[in-house]
């Protein structure tokens, strides 16, 4: 059976000592003139600035350089309510600029394993251990369309992400559009690791 075509940017699914993903992540500010659509599974970088209360300031990650984590709940009303007042069913922070600052939820625990869809050439057993980067694009409506970048798969400490494995589930197998398990490899709380 071939693989779905569904990309969801990354989810959380488990600890690197195999726990199970408990919900914890951390808040982040998202600047009100920032105009980069961002959803739920995008990954994300640091501003370098923080809003008025101290809250560090997050922008969507690029397709190369360190990420900080990523976003599993967005909200605009405040920084301890993850929805939109404005719109209830909305899951995205629209990709223009916003009268009032936004917040998200991000889980940002170098230790987290993540479950993400492969893009472009096929990737196969011998590729796991290594890393690679990210194809960040924009979400559609509802949720990220971030995918791994396959063709840069390499043993470089600082590609973004590094492969563990094919996330184990009958509805899923190498060929396109594979679902895979990765760790943040070049994450801005732990140093990169060269891939085998």
């Amino acid at each position: 059976m071939a693989n779905a075509n569904r990309p969801a940017g990354l989810a959380p699914v488990q600890y690197l000592n195999g726990a199970p993903w408990n919900g914890q992540a951390r808040i982040y500010s998202i600047a009100a003139a920032y105009a980069t659509k961002l959803a739920i599974g995008d990954p994300v970088a640091s501003s370098g600035s923080a809003d008025a209360n101290g809250v560090p300031g997050i922008v969507r990650a690029a397709d190369t350089g360190a990420i900080r984590g990523v976003i599993v709940g967005l909200g605009a009303a405040n920084e301890t309510a993850m929805v939109n007042p404005a719109n209830l069913d909305s899951t995205v922070r629209p990709g223009a600029a916003q009268t009032t600052t936004w917040y998200a939820m991000v889980a940002d625990d170098p230790n987290i394993v993540f479950e993400v869809q492969e893009g472009g050439a096929v990737l196969a057993a011998a590729d796991v251990g290594l890393n690679t980067n990210l194809t960040v694009v924009d979400a559609n409506n509802f949720i990220s369309q971030v995918v791994l970048d396959n063709a840069d798969k390499a043993t470089t400490a600082t590609l973004q992400v590094k492969l563990l494995g094919l996330v184990r589930r009958v509805d899923n197998t190498f060929g396109q559009y594979a679902k895979w398990l990765v760790k943040i490899n070049h994450h801005e709380l732990a140093a990169g690791v060269a891939g085998v």
